[in-house]
């Protein structure tokens, strides 16, 4: 059996979506199962949506609900014409989509997004993409039957990060995917989401579409999991920036975890757990180019595989100060920062504390900078500290990290060299202890140029294997 999942770029599209399809159409019914995110950019409006609902924004809210509708609507008309799938699979959609608006509303009357809430708001998108996809598979031909993750991963109730119950989660794989498996049914499953043993909707954090196919394939004793992307596989820098970027072919499953955990898009962090406990292979591939092998990840790569070094670059982020104008910052201010926007289910890239200038430095998302500004102003302001407390927005900023795989070495002399040569500003700097990484917080608009010098110099443009 394999477990194959796509991410928000493949499903995007009408087109993708239906290349995604032929990738299924392909493949033996009795032994694969999809596992889909929600189309791309779709989690973000939802989360958007809440937020606007929590400041009173009404008309904000249901215009990303009207925008919402008529995309995955235009998808329908695009792939399923006039048939009567398509008028179930549109009542569908449009009632998913009014329940939205609902518990929008139900946010605005309370004024604030609670964790749970946010989870059961970013839950739709990968119901109304797993709907599209079976639908679509359905009238090629092939049996499929969409099913919601919150039936089938039992997690905690830690909302925006939930921690899955494995014997309970593989328990109800067993009962509800085999028997659709046995009779032929293709099942596709929504990534992302989960649900409580209360059945009270969970997440599994940003991405966690990944984590969701390798907890799939680990409760159904699956013989590889493919995560399928828009790229030929874990690769030595970003394609868009460097066109003569290498796939890495072979990795182990640590070398993998690594490169993920620096931020790796096509992987995510937590993906690796699960294959890594059941021994299940994992690759990398890209629904663009099916052809391609991509990366296959496994505990023991062939010794004779190349091993190459990656750099992994970050853009969309924003750079955001909070301290103090006299020297009354203090390490547990620092903390409650944290804390404050941990407790909003944000994520911070990178951080550095300096107590000599009285401030945190936070790398978060663009998207979430205005929300960040808005909880730390808050957090502080409302707390006797107007007087001399600090918020803004420093720069529009990127990452840059560069990790050496173990067995080669060190790539670290010739970065910071690099970096030297380039004239590239770097901001902020985080180096691992193992001395085989570094990251950098560069300005946004060096991370063209620097990528690419930094490709070269490294050796990566010779490299092939």
């Amino acid at each position: 059996m394999i477990i194959h999942k796509f991410g928000g770029t493949s499903v995007g599209t009408a087109e993708r979506i239906a290349g995604v399809a032929d990738i299924l159409a392909a493949h033996n019914a009795t032994d694969t199962v999809a596992v889909v995110s929600a189309m791309s950019g779709v989690t973000t409006q939802l989360i958007a949506g809440a937020r606007a609902a929590a400041e009173g924004k009404d008309a904000v809210y249901r215009e990303l609900k009207a925008a919402l509708l008529n995309r995955h609507l235009d998808v329908v008309t695009a792939l399923l014409g006039h048939s009567a799938t398509r008028l179930e699979v549109s009542g569908l959609i449009e009632d998913r989509l009014h329940e939205l608006e609902r518990l929008y509303r139900s946010i605005a009357v309370l004024g604030e997004v609670t964790a749970r809430g946010r989870d059961a708001v970013a839950a739709f998108g990968e119901q109304l993409s797993a709907s599209l996809l079976a639908a679509v598979l359905c009238e090629r031909g092939v049996r499929a039957q969409a099913l919601s993750a919150a039936q089938l991963i039992v997690t905690d109730d830690t909302f925006g990060a939930a921690q899955p119950l494995l014997a309970e989660t593989r328990a109800r794989l067993q009962t509800h995917v085999l028997p659709l498996l046995e009779r032929g049914v293709l099942p596709v499953i929504t990534g992302y989401i989960a649900a409580t043993e209360n059945s009270i909707t969970t997440t599994l954090g940003r991405g966690g579409s990944d984590y969701s196919a390798a907890l799939i394939g680990a409760g159904l004793d699956a013989a590889e999991v493919w995560i399928w992307s828009d790229v030929d596989g874990i690769l030595t820098a970003d394609p868009n920036l460097v066109p003569g970027a290498q796939t890495l072919a072979e990795l182990s499953y640590q070398e993998a975890a690594d490169l993920a955990y620096f931020g790796a898009d096509v992987l995510h962090p937590k993906t690796i757990r699960p294959v890594t406990a059941n021994g299940i292979p994992l690759r990398i591939r890209n629904s663009f180019n099916p052809a391609h092998p991509g990366t296959l990840i496994v505990q023991q790569p062939r010794p004779e595989r190349a091993v190459l070094p990656a750099i992994i670059s970050t853009t969309g982020l924003s750079l955001i100060a909070v301290g103090s104008q006299d020297d009354s910052w203090t390490l547990a201010m620092a903390a409650r920062a944290l804390q404050r926007l941990s407790e909003a289910g944000l994520e911070v890239r990178m951080l550095s504390q300096s107590l000599s200038e009285h401030r945190l430095n936070l790398v978060v998302r663009e998207q979430d900078q205005a929300h960040c500004l808005r909880l730390l102003r808050r957090e502080f302001e409302n707390n006797g500290f107007e007087r001399v407390f600090h918020l803004g927005v420093k720069e529009q900023v990127a990452t840059v990290s560069v990790i050496g795989l173990p067995g080669s070495e060190s790539p670290l002399p010739q970065t910071f060299r690099a970096l030297g040569q380039q004239g590239t500003r770097v901001i902020a700097i985080a180096q691992a202890a193992t001395e085989r990484s570094v990251s950098c917080c560069i300005p946004a608009e060096q991370v063209a140029t620097t990528v690419c010098f930094l490709h070269r110099e490294l050796g990566l443009e010779a490299a092939h294997g």
